[in-house]
This record gives structure tokens, sequence and C-alpha cells, in this order.
């Protein structure tokens, strides 16, 4: 939570949750994925570059 209030200071507050819930979704299916929970494939990890992508492009549009 310190880390979004933190980020929210330099950024909006809609594009702050973005990155705070797609950042922890992408490091949680990583994990499960490193631990052997969640199947890896080459969709999901397409998946996962994808939406890291966007993240990143929504923190440049701004």
């Amino acid at each position: 939570m310190v880390g979004l209030s933190y980020a929210m200071r330099s950024i909006s507050v809609g594009t702050a949750y973005v990155i705070w819930v797609g950042i922890g979704a992408a490091i949680t299916v990583v994990y499960g994925m490193v631990v052997g929970e969640e199947s890896v494939s080459v969709i999901k990890t397409l998946c996962l570059i994808g939406m890291v992508a966007c993240i990143a492009g929504l923190k440049l549009a701004d």
C-alpha cells in the first residue's frame, strides 16, 4: 500500500491502480508457474507479456 500511495503522487489514481493490480496479478501467475501450481504455455506467457506491455503503455500515455 505504501508503494501505491507513493505512485499516486506522480500519476493518476486510475493508472496507479491498474499498475498495482496488473503487476500483482502477473507476479502471482509467474510465481504459480515457478512452483508448479500453474501450467506453463506459450499463450499464457504471451498474454502475460502483453498485459505488462499494456500497463507500461498506460504509464507512457500520461
